[in-house]
């Protein structure tokens, strides 16, 4: 049993985000947990990577001085699973917004998308979605995007390592990507569709491995609070 010292000196917690739950409250059940357990007043606790609410997987949180291991932790190559659905796109390049565009798909065949992932491998530069937290002018981009205004974004570096295809059942494919920091897996749907001269977007994604941590060592947060008693 971990005890009050534990969580105060530091801890990293493996935690397997839910579906529909944000990272910032996934958070704050482990620290609202935490703190009612060992009646404390105060207790420092972050996370070192959001996941999309509609994202499952890893999250990886920190307790006490452990916090400061963050930065080094978001900075950690990430492995990601899930399924881009072809034929069309969404605003957003996941299911937060409705489709805006259908495409043609009988010119798509299993070894074009097998090729396509190609396109992608090594340092590349990705356009991230205009639906993102980012900042521009002390704005998130979402906010713009919402409200409908246009709003330039700049390119960013970032590299994939690995893009495997998993399952092709038309219109879904599944893949796993191994990515460095910053890559929106969201924009590699995106642009996966615009190689197949089609369109696509990210119907599913899971977070599989942070560096050495992987997923199937995580609890969820609901399972550590039992734990914790």
């Amino acid at each position: 049993m971990k005890t009050e010292e534990d969580f105060l000196t530091g801890q990293i917690i493996l935690i397997d985000k839910p579906l529909e739950w944000t990272s910032f409250q996934a958070v704050n059940a482990l620290k609202w947990a935490i703190r009612k357990k060992f009646n404390l007043k105060k207790l420092k606790i972050g996370h070192a990577g959001t996941l999309d609410p509609l994202a499952t997987g890893l999250l990886i949180i920190c307790t006490g001085k452990f916090t400061k291991k963050i930065p080094e932790l978001q900075g950690q190559v990430k492995e990601y699973t899930g399924t881009f659905t072809l034929g069309a796109t969404t605003p957003s390049y996941d299911m937060e917004t409705e489709v805006d565009q259908t495409f043609p798909m009988e010119h798509i065949t299993e070894a074009s998308i097998q090729n396509a992932t190609q396109h992608f491998l090594g340092e590349i530069e990705q356009l991230p979605p205009v639906f993102s937290a980012l900042k521009k002018d002390g704005k998130r981009l979402y906010e713009f995007a919402r409200k409908g205004e246009q709003v330039e974004v700049q390119p960013r570096k970032i590299e994939i390592l690995e893009f495997e295809i998993t399952r092709i059942d038309l219109p879904e494919v599944d893949f796993r990507v191994v990515c460095s920091k910053g890559t929106y897996i969201r924009s590699l749907a995106h642009d996966f569709g615009k190689v197949l001269d089609s369109g696509a977007y990210l119907s599913a994604l899971r977070r599989t491995k942070i560096g050495d941590y992987n997923v199937n060592k995580a609890t969820t947060p609901l399972v550590f609070k039992e734990e914790l008693g």
